[in-house]
């Protein structure tokens, strides 16, 4: 039994959570939304959710998000429709949260996104030898929403809704669900983008826009090839944003 599960026969006890689980849990939610998996104004998956991503007990998420609220990252809403809202991105005492969990995570960030990238690379291949007619008209209906939305939370939606309609288009449920659990790995909220801090936000978005032009593009006309590859570059843009959350955390200290 692990140090945050409760015995059944004191289920009426108050359960306990080792203080060094809890801090992990704590650094690893500030980072989350230091790099922009969870952008300001967004609101955190419910803690039963939270604690199957991060496989650890509710209880040590609950402390874990007690300590994000006392730190002003966090506000709680009550009532229908409340939760968990991310109030700041990165605040006085995020520094080395962020710099512990990305300095322990980056070598299994740097091979789980070069995974990511052959396997986006595969699918995007896929999507072009088996797009209909129903799946252009979507990926190009994506690729407008992309363009026409505004910065930030906006855009790292219609992001999403896009990747997932490349997914799609690929007619094969393995290879969706292969990718979902490999960006998990990377990202708590995925299949969302984490998507950076809010300086250089607005020229990542660009960039990306161009690689999602050119990747629908050569979904559409069926060129396998400079998909996959167009697909695989694009994963680049995620580690880049991670390694550039590590340095800032380690400018500032």
């Amino acid at each position: 039994m692990t140090a945050d599960q409760t015995p059944v026969a004191s289920h009426l006890a108050t359960p306990i959570v080792s203080s060094s689980r809890s801090d992990e849990i704590t650094d690893r939610l500030i980072t989350a939304i230091a790099v922009g998996e969870y952008l300001p104004g967004s609101k955190l998956p419910p803690e039963r959710t939270l604690a199957a991503s991060l496989k650890v007990g509710r209880m040590a998420v609950r402390q874990a998000l007690a300590v994000l609220v006392e730190k002003g990252l966090l506000e709680t809403q009550r009532g229908r429709g409340g939760g968990s809202f991310v109030r700041e991105q990165w605040g006085p005492e995020s520094d080395a949260p962020v710099q512990r969990t990305l300095s322990a995570r980056l070598d299994d960030l740097r091979d789980t996104l070069e995974a990511v990238g052959w396997l986006h690379g595969t699918i995007a291949r896929a999507a072009a030898t088996r797009r209909t007619p129903d799946d252009i008209a979507r990926l190009r209906e994506c690729l407008t929403g992309y363009r026409s939305a505004e910065s930030g939370r906006a855009s790292q939606k219609a992001d999403e809704q896009l990747h997932l309609a490349i997914g799609r288009a690929t007619h094969n449920a393995t290879l969706q669900s292969l990718l979902l659990d490999l960006e998990s790995r990377v990202s708590i909220s995925a299949p969302a983008h984490l998507w950076g801090s809010p300086e250089g936000m607005r020229d990542m978005e660009l960039r990306a826009l161009g690689d999602h032009d050119r990747l629908v593009t050569a979904i559409v006309e069926g060129r396998a090839d400079d998909a996959g590859r167009i697909a695989s570059e694009h994963v680049h843009i995620d580690l880049e944003l991670i390694e550039a959350a590590l340095a800032r955390s380690l400018a500032t200290r």
